[in-house]
C-alpha cells in the first residue's frame, strides 16, 4: 500500500492534475472573472433583498444560506477543481474585498450606497410597521430579540435599529433599564450577604 502511494506521487499526472488548469475546460482569466461576478452579484442581491440574511438566522434563513453557498461554490469553481484554480479564486476574492474596503474607506458615500443605511424598527417604543414589513420581520421576531436582551417583551424596547451589517441594536426603556439595574444590584447584594455569612460561620468554627 505504501509503495503504491509512493509510485502515485512520483507520477507526473498526479501533480499536473493538481496544479495545472485543464485548458480545454477553463482558462486562468475565467478563474478570475467567475469569483468577481459572484462577489458583486452577492453584494447587489443582499442590498436588494435586505439585511435579514446577515442578522441572527432562523431555520429558514439558515437553509437558504446553505443552498446559496452551494450554488455559489459551483458558480465559482466551474468545471475546474485543481488546487491552483482554487488558490486563484481565493486570491481574487481577497483582493477584490480589500479593494472594496479601501474604496469605502476613501469614499464614504460608496459605503452607504453598497451597504445602505440603518433601519429603525422601533422608535420611542413604537414599532415602525413599514420598515418591519420591508425587512420581512414579524412581531414574533421582535419578541425573540427582546428575550435575547433579557427583556420580557418587545413592549419594553425603547429603540431597535437594524445596522447595515445585520446587527441589531436594542435599547430598553429607561424605567425598564432602572428596574433591571436595581434587580442586578439586589442580586449582587444577596450574594455578598451569603458570602459574608459563610465567612462568619467559617471563622466561628475555627
Amino acid at each position: 500500500m505504501f509503495i503504491e502511494i509512493q509510485l502515485a506521487l512520483l507520477e507526473a499526472s498526479t501533480w499536473s492534475n493538481m496544479f495545472v488548469l485543464d485548458a480545454e475546460k477553463v482558462t486562468y482569466l475565467e478563474k478570475v472573472v467567475r469569483p468577481l461576478i459572484v462577489y458583486f452579484a452577492m453584494i447587489v442581491l443582499l442590498r436588494i433583498f435586505g439585511k435579514r440574511e446577515l442578522a441572527e438566522l432562523n431555520p429558514i434563513d439558515f437553509v437558504l444560506l446553505l443552498l446559496i453557498s452551494e450554488a455559489v461554490q459551483n458558480a465559482i469553481i466551474g468545471d475546474d477543481t485543481s488546487l491552483s484554480g482554487g488558490v486563484i479564486g481565493v486570491i481574487t476574492l481577497l483582493a477584490v474585498n480589500y479593494l472594496m474596503a479601501f474604496i469605502k474607506f476613501r469614499v464614504p458615500p460608496i459605503e452607504r450606497l453598497i451597504e445602505g443605511s440603518p433601519k429603525v424598527l422601533i422608535e420611542n417604543g413604537k414599532v415602525n410597521q413599514d420598515v418591519l414589513s420591508r425587512e420581512l420581520m414579524t412581531e414574533d421576531d421582535l419578541e425573540v430579540m427582546a428575550h435575547e436582551e433579557g427583556l420580557d417583551s418587545a413592549k419594553e424596547i425603547e429603540k431597535l435599529v437594524l445596522d447595515p451589517n445585520g446587527t441589531f441594536l436594542v435599547e430598553a426603556k429607561n424605567d425598564i433599564k432602572d428596574a433591571h439595574f436595581k434587580k442586578e444590584v439586589l442580586e449582587k447584594i444577596d450574594k455578598l450577604t451569603e458570602q459574608l455569612k459563610d465567612l462568619q460561620n467559617s471563622l466561628q468554627k475555627s
